[in-house]
């Protein structure tokens, strides 16, 4: 089978629940997991996807767990259905230690090699003093719980942090730690137990991903699962009987077998989206095909501080930005392509209201 770029794109855009706004609550909408890196990211993802998302709804269903918000894939936080904390999470965690230390990234492994000591017992370790400080309903802001685990945690597993000014436990060895203590955030960000659930069968993951971001290949799967490639191609191996070889140009790529229908014939998409920073479309499978030109590309996937991408009908038609002014969401719209006003104009009045704004002032760039 042959597809085409714009093909690939639109089922991806109808996979991510953005052809148009039929999600049945926070946690359909959240099938693919959001992330909240940015502030309200998840909030205004999930308000693209569903009818009805406000942000007083949002922070009920995080604080019921009706939907979860936790480390998961790459140790980033992310708003997720809560059937799939396990899944994203704990189930993506490697057993291997030279692909933990992968996964851990270059200052744990630095780490293990200085101070002797291996990537699954600091994990094991950081984890049982997480879950220990947790204990009894306790609810902790990041900087708490980095208190906690100074009084649990050896040294060797607390470098000088020069933006914090103090020890504490690596980065991605703490973020990692609440993945495998089954953590989740509550609604004013305080880090709490969760209820994950077991592990399901890992390859699961590699299913779920070429469901919303496929064609793809196993390398685009470790990336976005942030997995070492041996990792990632061996849960790719135990799904691979369930997927199939599709052509995309002159690259062979993989799809699961029950979506080659949608792959071939997608649905339309309809209406304007304002979708934030880190957006689950937005995420690195989607950016060539997206944004083809390199200098618009450049310019809507930042290092830091990328503007959000507004789509009609499915299309790429602009890059927008908000900012406080008193009361005021003023967002301000730098168009590609034409721009529906009246469409746009009412994204933006919900951008404002999820922001709690008291109003929304839009400015076209």
């Amino acid at each position: 089978m042959r597809v085409d770029a714009d093909q690939v794109l639109a089922f991806r855009l109808a996979r991510s629940g953005l052809a148009v706004r039929g999600a049945s609550g926070v946690a359909d909408a959240a099938a693919c997991p959001a992330s909240d890196f940015v502030r309200d990211a998840a909030l205004l993802a999930l308000a693209a996807r569903a009818e009805g998302v406000s942000r007083e709804a949002y922070h009920r269903a995080v604080e019921a767990g009706d939907l979860v918000v936790a480390h998961v894939v790459r140790g980033a936080i992310h708003a997720l259905a809560p059937d799939d904390h396990a899944l994203y999470g704990r189930a993506l965690i490697a057993r291997d230690d030279a692909e933990l230390g992968a996964q851990l990234g270059r200052q744990v492994q630095r780490l293990a090699a200085e101070k002797g000591f291996s990537p699954s017992e600091a994990l094991e370790e950081v984890a049982t003093a997480t879950t220990d400080a947790l204990a009894g309903g306790r609810r902790l802001d990041r900087n708490e719980l980095h208190e906690e685990l100074r009084g649990r945690v050896r040294a060797d597993l607390m470098p000088w942090c020069r933006g914090c000014r103090s020890h504490h436990v690596a980065p991605m060895l703490w973020r990692y730690a609440t993945v495998a203590a089954g953590v989740r955030l509550d609604a004013e960000r305080r880090y709490r137990r969760g209820r994950p659930g077991p592990a399901p069968a890992a390859s699961e993951a590699v299913r779920r991903f070429l469901g919303f971001y496929g064609p793809a290949r196993p390398g685009d799967f470790a990336e976005w699962a942030g997995l070492a490639r041996p990792h990632a191609q061996r849960l790719w191996d135990e799904a691979a009987g369930d997927l199939a070889e599709v052509r995309v140009g002159t690259r062979r790529e993989w799809v699961g077998r029950e979506d080659l229908a949608a792959l071939g014939s997608p649905p339309a998409a309809r209406g304007v989206r304002l979708i934030p920073p880190g957006d689950p479309y937005l995420q690195k499978p989607n950016r060539p095909l997206l944004a083809p030109d390199r200098e618009l590309r450049s310019r809507l996937f930042r290092p830091v501080a990328s503007p959000g991408a507004v789509l009609v009908d499915g299309r790429l038609a602009g890059l927008w930005r908000v900012k406080a002014t008193g009361r005021t969401a003023q967002v301000t719209v730098e168009g590609l392509g034409r721009l529906p006003r009246a469409g746009l104009e009412e994204e933006v009045e919900r951008v404002a209201a999820l922001r709690g704004a008291a109003q929304a002032a839009l400015v076209l760039d």
